[in-house]
């Protein structure tokens, strides 16, 4: 029934590309990064139902990978697109892994022996990975990768001990870029989004404060697969917190970043708290708010359930800073918006709820694509055909359109798949 390119692996893409696949036509779905799983990999559970992400997501990505429909692309990335809806012609540039893919177990004892360590990007750099690496423990596909930036041997033609000790002869260091050109007849558009940086805002203590992190950091802590198997540790000192606060809008509702609301970092926040309570009964968590926002089905009920059975206690305030003692205990400085009175909190570790923004080079996408962007750098869409992008047979779904959560991403990108299959039906 013709084929269609969806570009982006999180849990947006790998649903559009079953959908698409399910209605029998072929789906050549490409991600940038060696698995597919997207932000959603990076979560311990999902709200408001507190369901473990990976028992959710993982059937999806085995499913995705195994469907006689779709052909996996990782590690690889879309530099071109010609042609017109019906007939558009993508040219795919497959990055090398350095590590045959039809050889290789993802055994580990590579990376075992492998004697580079670097920042795990994965565990948002809480702990390292070696310079050849599975991406995650669920990862799909479950092939290691070289980081040609930091192997010694393809830098420096030194070492190559991963090559000697893989009993699979899986190693390949002459592996070299390959373009692969595809025929579609629509595209979908379904690559996340980023986090605001916040080490721009000083005065949230951000990096000056050893115990400052931020959301995405605080779901690698709290992750059993993490690098502290799920206890909350503080990074100062690896003592567990007790007292816990959770700031919103950091880089969101701001004009001088980010004007809109993200819109997810509230019951985010939320579900946080309660998982902290959940492995810690011990804990206290503290959510400082400017305007809370719950408007899910569910949602509400969801943040008085934290409140009365975990203990979360919400503060509608405004943080104007935040300093640190000399035990390294993050003080939250604020103005509590009941009193109008300026006050200050000691906590074991603060935790920022920073902006969802568009993905590094989603303009340069949206260039090479022939699409727009919106004012705030998401992929425009019209009003009336919120999934439409400006180019016919281009669609887009999820975050990046802008901020979303789980179940409203799900559900735009079946939309989308649907939108692309009646597109390829009507060009047959």
């Amino acid at each position: 029934m013709g084929n269609a390119l969806v570009i982006g692996a999180g849990i947006a893409g790998i649903q559009a590309a079953l959908d698409l696949a399910d209605m029998g036509i072929h789906v050549h779905l490409v991600e940038r990064l060696p698995s597919i799983g997207g932000r959603m990999a990076q979560l311990d559970k999902t709200f408001p139902t507190n369901d473990c992400s990976t028992c959710i997501l993982s059937p999806k990505m085995n499913e995705v990978a195994r469907h006689p429909l779709v052909d996996l692309h990782t590690y690889a990335e879309v530099t071109a697109l010609e042609g017109e809806m019906g007939h558009f012609i993508a040219t795919i540039l497959q990055h090398p892994r350095y590590v045959d893919a039809s050889r290789c177990t993802g055994c580990g004892e590579c990376a075992a022996k492998c004697p580079v360590k670097v920042a795990d990007e994965f565990d948002m750099g809480l702990r390292q990975r070696r310079a050849i690496y599975l991406y995650f423990p669920q990862a799909v596909p479950q092939v290691m990768t070289i980081d040609a930036a930091h192997c010694r041997y393809l830098q420096k033609g030194k070492c190559g001990l991963c090559a000697q000790v893989c009993e699979a002869k899986a190693i390949d260091f002459e592996q070299k870029e390959q373009k692969i050109e595809v025929e579609v007849g629509a595209v979908v558009v379904a690559t996340g989004y980023d986090f605001f940086d916040p080490r721009g805002l000083a005065h949230f203590g951000y990096e000056q404060c050893a115990n400052v992190i931020t959301a995405l950091e605080y779901e690698r802590l709290i992750s059993a697969s993490g690098p502290t198997g799920g206890h909350l540790l503080r990074p100062s000192d690896g003592q567990p917190a007790r007292r816990v606060g959770f700031i919103q809008c950091v880089g969101s509702r701001d004009v001088r970043h980010q004007i809109f609301c993200s819109s997810v970092c509230c019951m985010h926040s939320s579900k946080q708290a309660v998982l902290a309570s959940e492995h810690d009964p011990q804990v206290v968590s503290y959510v400082f708010y400017t305007d809370f926002r719950a408007s899910g089905k569910g949602f509400r009920e969801y943040v008085a359930r934290a409140e009365a059975e975990y203990g979360v206690r919400y503060v509608r305030s405004r943080v104007a800073r935040i300093t640190e003692d000399q035990a390294h205990n993050p003080v939250i400085h604020y103005e509590d918006v009941e009193t109008s009175r300026p006050t200050r909190m000691t906590v074991d570790l603060a935790v920022l709820a920073t902006s969802l923004i568009p993905r590094p080079g989603t303009a340069e996408l949206a260039k090479l694509l022939g699409i727009e962007v919106d004012s705030y750098g998401f992929v425009k869409t019209s009003p009336l055909a919120p999934l439409d992008t400006t180019r016919p047979g281009i669609y887009a779904a999820g975050c990046c359109r802008g901020p979303f959560d789980i179940p409203d991403s799900v559900m735009q990108a079946s939309a989308a798949a649907a939108r692309a299959a009646r597109a390829i039906s009507d060009q047959r």
